[in-house]
């Protein structure tokens, strides 16, 4: 039985979401399991994760470690807005 999900999240600018996009192309591109395709687009401001699996494990395993990845960007970004005027560049 195959099993499919679509997600839509929108961020709060179109920076975040490029950002978000291009920190997960390499885990599109190269898929680590067979039970599962993934996809990532950005559509009218929104980021879209397609993901179709052989079942429904599966399915869940994937949309898990994706939004797991997303999450941890978004916290890792709020970190660093947070902490930017103590930056420095050098």
């Amino acid at each position: 039985m195959m099993a499919k999900a679509t997600v839509r999240l929108k961020f709060s600018s179109e920076e975040r979401l490029e950002t978000i996009f291009k920190a997960l192309e390499p885990e599109v591109r190269k898929s680590t399991t067979l039970r599962s395709r993934e996809s990532l687009e950005k559509e009218d401001g929104f980021l879209v994760l397609r993901v179709e699996a052989n079942d429904t494990v599966a399915l869940r395993a994937a949309l898990n470690a994706y939004l797991r990845w997303i999450n941890s960007i978004i916290d890792a970004l709020g970190v660093m807005e947070k902490h930017q005027d103590s930056l420095q560049v050098c």
